[in-house]
């Protein structure tokens, strides 16, 4: 499902064999996002264990706040494909539509509370101005009880997405409503 040739899981072979089932066993299905790797097996699978790391990882960042900071990051993108991706893990943790809403706009974030509001702010800044990043921004995270270790992780996941989403948009890298649910969130 994108722009460039994919290896469908009953043709896989070698080394895109054994990690498609891995897949599987972890994540519950093979996401296009992941998919889209296939040509390259062995950065589909880096691919997967830094996700893996960062949104399901030891952090003192809980998982709501880093799928937040996954549908900020893809909707200051406008990638889609992440934005739709992340809001429906996202509804597990937060019920409110008007929230979910705001943040699938990246509209509205000084309205959340501080925490979450500050850490959405910060992922959106560091996305759309990476150069104007300051101190000063980190003394806000840290104001509201982040640590040394939750600023680095909040830096990374930012990274990631902002990484992520240049692979789907520059790919074309589509979702389906059937590809958005089924995945293990473990």
């Amino acid at each position: 499902m994108s722009w460039i040739d994919e290896i469908e899981i009953s043709a896989a072979e070698g080394r895109l064999a054994e990690i498609y089932p891995e897949l599987v066993a972890k994540r519950g299905k093979v996401a296009n996002i992941l998919k889209v790797h296939s040509l390259n097996p062995d950065a589909m699978s880096d691919h997967l264990d830094l996700y893996m790391t960062l949104m399901f990882g030891a952090s003192g960042l809980s998982r709501a706040e880093r799928e937040a900071v996954a549908v900020v990051v893809s909707a200051s993108n406008d990638c889609t494909y992440c934005v739709n991706h992340h809001a429906e893990a996202l509804r597990r943790y937060i019920k409110d539509e008007e929230t979910l809403t705001m943040l699938m706009e990246a509209d509205g974030l000084e309205t959340f509370e501080p925490r979450l509001s500050n850490i959405v702010r910060h992922a959106e800044k560091l996305t759309s101005a990476p150069a104007a990043m300051t101190d000063t921004d980190l003394g806000e995270l840290r104001a509201v009880g982040l640590s040394e270790k939750d600023i680095l992780d909040l830096t990374l996941i930012v990274a990631y997405f902002n990484f992520v989403n240049r692979i789907a948009l520059g790919l074309g890298v589509a979702f389906s409503d059937d590809e958005l649910s089924g995945y293990k969130d473990d």
